[in-house]
């Protein structure tokens, strides 16, 4: 492991507990992200890796040696801020090669790293300028050009993409991936772009209030959240939360959604999930997760499927999503008061037309009422 951080807490005063009893290893080579909203604990988590922030308890470790009292400057570690953070009176040049020569580095060898640096990020032809005749995209290149030039240990970076506008972001977004390709430098990457963390990230960590909530590929924190707060954060649109409860007979255990004065839900579960509800799960009221793209809209009524009238469609070039309205939801509905099904654009659906909604078998979310814990 490259960074293990064990049992971090990081306190202002008695008032305030920014980051609470955090365990995180990070491998090496990884891009690993830190996700969550604002306030969450990520950005001191970051600087704490950095050095710019003390820890109240555990200890920090980097390569295997206990940095949890060592200086920022002899970590061997490179920051990239949400500000450029250039100095303006500098060329690109004198900015990439200002750390290489305060270490003593040879000229020749400053030289070489700053023009393999530059041409790397297609920076190379605006070596002369300063920062002010530079677009947000190149500087935000010359940013990530100061960090790299140094071939640090790790790579830590705070939002770097936050000031850029939708299609630069997207554009450096692809780039910074294919940078790390290349490289293969330890990163971590703190945002609370869901989004950009899913693109960019080998594994995830998603933070709340303090706490690492889960850590996982992309695909999984998306498919298999760990807890309530993890699904909702992670999609767009957002997942569908309803109050289900479990129901036995002797053809397996099946969940059910009872709405006031309509069509209710009642799924069978897999075996799997059964088998693993029946001997963890103490009681029967859940929550039920189902991720917009897999709710299936049909326009006939069967036993089982969930009554709805489609309030409007919202359409997204590719894919459209149906708003739908249950009668009595709000008895049912978490968190907001419809319900979202991705449906084919080749296929409309007018406004007020009534229609019948079914889970895909495999790809539902269920979590304890009380915990909000996933289970099964």
């Amino acid at each position: 492991m490259t960074v293990v951080l064990t049992d971090i807490t990081k306190a202002y005063g008695t008032q305030h507990v920014a980051v609470k009893d955090l365990d995180l290893d990070i491998k090496d080579g990884e891009f690993f992200t830190l996700l969550g909203p604002s306030g969450c604990g990520k950005t001191t988590t970051l600087r704490m890796i950095a050095g710019l922030e003390q820890v109240t308890n555990g200890t920090i470790a980097i390569h295997g040696r206990d940095v949890t009292h060592v200086p920022a400057r002899l970590r061997d570690v490179a920051m990239v801020f949400q500000s450029y953070a250039l100095y303006p009176h500098m060329t690109v040049h004198e900015n990439l090669a200002l750390n290489l020569k305060v270490k003593g580095l040879p000229k020749a060898e400053v030289e070489q790293r700053v023009q393999q640096v530059a041409t790397m990020l297609r920076i190379d032809q605006v070596l002369k300028r300063k920062p002010g005749q530079l677009s947000g995209g190149q500087r935000q290149r010359v940013a990530l050009g100061r960090a790299i030039v140094r071939r640090p240990n790790v790579f830590l970076m705070d939002e770097p993409l936050s000031n850029l506008d939708l299609k630069l972001r997207e554009e450096t977004r692809t780039e910074l991936k294919k940078l790390h390709e290349d490289l293969r430098i330890t990163t971590v990457y703190v945002t609370h772009d869901q989004s950009e963390a899913l693109v960019l990230s080998d594994r995830i960590g998603v933070m709340n209030d303090g706490r690492l909530l889960q850590v996982g590929g992309p695909h999984e924190v998306y498919s298999r959240p760990a807890d309530v707060f993890v699904a909702r954060f992670i999609g767009s649109p957002s997942i569908n939360l309803l109050e289900a409860r479990l129901h036995r007979d002797g053809d397996g255990l099946w969940v059910d959604v009872s709405v006031p004065g309509g069509a209710g839900l009642r799924h069978r579960l897999p075996d799997a999930t059964a088998r693993a509800l029946s001997n963890g799960h103490a009681h029967d009221a859940l929550t039920l997760g189902i991720r917009p793209e897999d709710f299936l809209i049909r326009r006939s009524s069967a036993p089982g499927r969930l009554a709805a009238s489609v309030d409007f469609i919202q359409p997204m070039g590719a894919i459209s999503y149906a708003i739908l309205r249950l009668p009595g939801g709000d008895a049912v509905i978490r968190e907001r008061d419809h319900l979202i099904a991705a449906t084919d654009p080749d296929d409309p659906i007018e406004r007020g037309t009534q229609v019948w909604l079914e889970p895909r078998s495999d790809r539902i979310c269920l979590f304890d009422q009380q915990t909000g814990r996933a289970v099964g």
